[in-house]
């Protein structure tokens, strides 16, 4: 039986020189980083209906990121966003990828526990 995603991800940028200990390499961004050359980024998979919406992401960036509020209605903007049935195939095909070790979501963002990817982190272990 194929294992599936483990239990604890790493967040990471995707800036970050990649590292054997990220194992699978799962870029969570809708854009592809700016000056990084796919060959430099060693990305395994990338899920682009799990990313939110451009006007999500918009949204996100006018606000007051540090906001504890703000964050909150982004996460449940962010949620819904991937309760469609699109974003949920894709984080089910993603819950069922077989995983033969770790696993490491990147993103671009200067702060990955205070973005999507850590949401997205969250849902995917089960919190």
């Amino acid at each position: 039986m194929p294992r599936t995603l483990p239990h604890h991800l790493r967040l990471r940028r995707v800036y970050d020189p990649p590292q054997p200990e990220d194992g699978t390499r799962i870029l969570v961004d809708r854009l592809w980083p700016r000056g990084l050359a796919k060959a430099d980024a060693r990305i395994d998979e990338w899920p682009k209906p799990l990313t939110p919406s451009t006007e999500l992401r918009r949204w996100f960036h006018d606000q007051d990121t540090e906001d504890a509020a703000g964050f909150a209605e982004f996460r449940h903007r962010y949620e819904t966003e991937l309760a469609a049935p699109e974003p949920a195939a894709a984080l089910d095909g993603l819950r069922r990828l077989p995983r033969a070790g770790p696993a490491t979501l990147l993103t671009a963002s200067r702060t990955p526990d205070r973005s999507h990817a850590s949401i997205l982190r969250d849902l995917l272990e089960g919190h």
